[in-house]
């Protein structure tokens, strides 16, 4: 391996829960088995927000760089070719090592993917999680079109909650294109325009349209990548004997369930858990790759400078992010 020397842009959590900052830091140098990678695109992701709350149960020593997940071009590494498109997950990237919000980045090689052909950095750096994600909601963990004997797709009604974000927006696409009925739950009208046709919506902030959706409880699946207290008015849209896949926490992290009325709700509660099904997503990946070079599937991306980044955390956490946002260093 060569030592690269010369100091590069990189975005670091100071304190935690306080915003992040760009600083001139040195351009790191790989050591046997690592692999150096020029980050062309890095994912601002919702693990991003938990690590850097100061809560989480993975502490990066502070000042630290955050990215859990990226896109680049290798330059330096002992397995693979310069200039081989790769993306950039795992391997500690982010939480226990400096992750991908900077020029360069140095991780273990058996960590990266290459790239699939004709897809570029920004959804390079973003596509893996939301669409392994969603699918693994639906089908592995929701069982979709498998719940019940003589149930199949078309039969389901699968509502999504948060469906204007990245994991939901991917739900919504994978439920219809399966045949189920969709609802989209959104929190304004300009999200509800957004949807494709034949994906009904439901505005959240209005609290009788809410209300009158949920009185006659369609749905037989809930993929819920909110959380929060209002999860529970979100349950009683789903019919007894239907499931509740629950996947996100952007609108907080506890819950207060009363028992009784739970049982008598009769709505299974299923955690997706995509750490323990890191196997399972590496297979799916590259499928659901190539749904977004056909064009089959989409993932809405909004690009942000190194010096934006305070900007693009803030708008993740708020919901307010048009599907994935990236950081982009200086060319």
């Amino acid at each position: 391996m060569s030592g690269s020397g010369g100091t590069m842009q990189a975005v670091r959590i100071h304190r935690w829960g306080q915003p992040p900052a760009v600083d001139e830091v040195p351009r790191p140098v790989p050591g046997e088995g690592e692999t150096l990678v020029r980050v062309e695109a890095a994912a601002v992701a919702h693990l991003d927000l938990t690590v850097a709350g100061g809560s989480f149960g993975i502490k990066p020593e502070l000042p630290y760089v955050g990215g859990v997940e990226g896109c680049g071009v290798v330059v330096d590494s002992d397995a693979l070719e310069p200039g081989t498109r790769v993306v950039l997950r795992g391997g500690g990237l982010g939480l226990v090592r400096p992750g991908t919000w900077a020029e360069y980045v140095t991780v273990k090689t058996a960590a990266l993917t290459p790239v699939v052909d004709g897809l570029g950095p920004a959804l390079g750096a973003t596509f893996w999680v939301p669409t392994t994600t969603a699918h693994t909601a639906l089908h592995a963990v929701g069982r979709l079109g498998d719940w019940l004997d003589g149930v199949d797709a078309a039969a389901e009604h699968v509502v999504v909650a948060g469906a204007a974000g990245a994991v939901g927006s991917v739900a919504v696409q994978l439920a219809r294109r399966a045949g189920a009925t969709v609802t989209a739950l959104v929190l304004d009208e300009e999200q509800a325009a957004a949807l494709s046709d034949g994906v009904a919506a439901v505005v959240t902030t209005d609290a009788d349209a809410l209300k009158a959706f949920a009185a006659d409880r369609p749905a037989t699946l809930l993929v819920d990548t909110v959380g929060g207290t209002g999860l529970l008015e979100r349950l009683r849209a789903v019919r007894a004997g239907g499931r509740a896949v629950l996947v996100g926490y952007v609108g907080g992290t506890e819950v207060s369930l009363e028992l009784s009325n739970w049982l008598l709700d009769d709505v299974a509660m299923l955690p997706v858990n995509m750490i323990r099904r890191d196997r399972e997503s590496r297979e799916l990946a590259p499928r659901l790759a190539e749904l977004l070079v056909s064009g089959e599937l989409s993932l809405g991306v909004e690009e942000f400078e190194l010096g934006e980044a305070g900007r693009a955390v803030e708008l993740l956490r708020s919901g307010r992010l048009r599907g994935r946002g990236v950081l982009v260093p200086r060319a």
